[in-house]
């Protein structure tokens, strides 16, 4: 094993990962160290219930990946991954046991759209056909460097109808949900993927980004990996080493070690300096690159400051199960046999109620809970007949300043966990699912503080190195200093989700991070 690689890869989420996959196809030394004791970052599947029992313990859906080159480039099949493609991508179930399913095929999805208007069916199936049209250049911007801030506006104002484009790329969900569909049960359908991203109903932005992912899952599936997400991480790993790659776990990196305006070096935790040959890539979250690795004698007090008002977004809490077989829900068959379920009411009020509370400080009483149907979508992933399912309370306030269930003292979240996860899953028994209690063979909960020990990198109990906002994305993500994958150190780079498209699975940060290295190192 060399003694200093040319490479030294800060995480092995899998944005990291793939940075190091095609660092290494180019002919670099590449190392990997990782904190945790496994890689995978945001993308590990463990038994953390019950043997046998695999839970992905973040990311589930595959989605934006669907549009990544990686798997094919890197032969990630030739290295054991697999993709399952459910026939219904999710379900949204409401309190009186109506539901709409939007299933593979678009048609099906226009005849649960039908029961409540037949325009709105009609104008899904256009929406979902824009998309279509629209593919090549969704995959284009994702997989590529970002446009500068001039370029784009430039490019918009060029546009036929540009103006209409900037408009709708800031248009709240509920804007766009009350000029685009008739029912609100279909503006709700829509527009609540939004809040898989912290994204209210309310806020700016979230009709581009319900547009997106919506029409996206339409076209290409919500997809899961076979046998958890952990193995998308563990094909890329596989793919590394093949190339000569190393990769080091339990190996928490205290600070970058810079001379003369170059990264020379990677110190551990424990003392060790791992020397470096050309590049750093960091696939943490900018704050902890900026401020714990460089600080601001390497990088200048101004640059700490602003990473300092870098908006991290709200916090989720998440339930995991293992379950002594599927569940019943009131509305029906297709909800158990979804990717997702968003159990809700058709109603903007509701989850901008939800954002309300949030924001406050408060536990909300209804959040609205994603509903993970692992086993549903890949039976392997628990013992036969038996399940698995994470529950994701998105929008939780990461300090508690107050209780909007009227049930819970509490004010840290080591003691109002349990009591708030007794208040969602009561909820979900009420009004969505009666036999959840009854099912549950054991339960773990991770509040947003456990998941910030677990991966420092999930800032305040996030999972998206970043909040989604227009300030905060393309080539100002995560600042304008920042935006183009590089530093102000000539040879350390950002390769995750702090850098564009954001946060979820797409590997399109550690490949365009990547592509920018190779580039770099070429020129010099």
């Amino acid at each position: 094993m060399p003694t200093t690689y040319d490479a030294v890869v800060i995480g092995a989420g899998h944005n990291g990962l793939t940075c190091a996959c095609y660092l290494a196809s180019a002919g670099l030394s590449v190392l990997v160290v990782d904190q945790y004791r496994m890689v995978g970052g945001m993308t590990v599947t463990e038994e953390i219930t019950l043997p046998g029992f695999r839970n992905d313990l973040h990311a589930f859906g595959y989605q934006f990946a669907n549009l990544s080159p990686v798997p094919q480039e890197l032969g990630l099949a030739d290295h054991g991954f697999e993709l399952i493609r459910p026939e219904i991508n999710f379900t949204q179930v409401h309190p009186d046991g109506g539901a709409i399913s939007m299933h593979r095929a678009v048609e099906d999805t226009m005849a649960s759209l039908t029961r409540h208007s037949m325009r709105d069916a009609a104008t899904w199936h256009d929406l979902a056909n824009d998309f279509v049209s629209l593919r090549q250049h969704v995959t284009d911007w994702m997989n590529g460097r970002p446009a500068s801030f001039v370029q784009a506006m430039t490019a918009v104002a060029q546009m036929p109808h540009g103006m209409d484009e900037y408009r709708f790329e800031l248009q709240s969900t509920r804007s766009w949900g009350n000029q685009t569909f008739d029912s609100e049960a279909a503006r709700v359908f829509f527009g609540a993927f939004a809040c898989h991203a912290s994204v209210g109903p309310d806020d700016i932005g979230g009709a581009h980004l319900a547009w997106l992912f919506t029409t996206l899952i339409q076209d290409q599936g919500n997809r899961a990996v076979k046998g958890g997400m952990h193995n998308l991480s563990l094909a890329l790993a596989s793919y590394l080493k093949s190339k000569g790659g190393a990769i080091r776990t339990n190996a928490r990196v205290q600070r970058i070690s810079v001379s003369n305006g170059r990264a020379v070096g990677v110190v551990l935790a424990d003392g060790e300096e791992i020397a470096v040959g050309k590049i750093v890539a960091s696939a943490v979250d900018p704050r902890q690159l900026v401020v714990d690795f460089l600080g601001a004698d390497v990088v200048g007090a101004d640059l700490v400051q602003r990473i300092g008002k870098y908006e991290w977004g709200d916090a989720y809490l998440v339930i995991y199960l293992a379950l002594d077989g599927p569940l019943t829900y009131h509305a029906g068959a297709d909800a158990g046999r979804s990717a997702y379920v968003h159990p809700a009411p058709p109603s903007f009020q509701y989850l901008a109620q939800i954002y309300t509370e949030c924001r406050s400080g408060m536990l909300p009483a209804q959040p609205l809970v994603v509903m993970c149907n692992d086993a549903s979508v890949d039976p392997s992933r628990a013992p036969a007949g038996k399940a698995v399912m994470k529950l994701i309370a998105h929008n939780v306030p990461y300090d508690i300043k107050g209780d909007a269930t009227g049930k819970i003292s509490a004010r840290t979240w080591d003691a109002a966990k349990e009591p708030y996860a007794d208040h969602l899953i009561n909820m979900l028994i009420s009004t969505y699912v009666p036999d959840l209690k009854d099912r549950i063979l054991k339960r773990v909960v991770h509040s947003p503080l456990d998941m910030e020990r677990a991966i420092p990198s999930a800032v305040r109990g996030t999972v998206a190195h970043g909040a989604f906002l227009p300030y905060q994305l393309g080539s100002s993500r995560p600042i304008p200093e920042l935006g183009q994958y590089r530093t102000p150190v000539s040879n350390i780079y950002m390769c995750a989700s702090g850098s564009h498209p954001g946060g979820g699975v797409s590997m399109a940060p550690g490949r365009n991070a990547a592509r920018i290295i190779v580039a770099d190192l070429r020129t010099k």
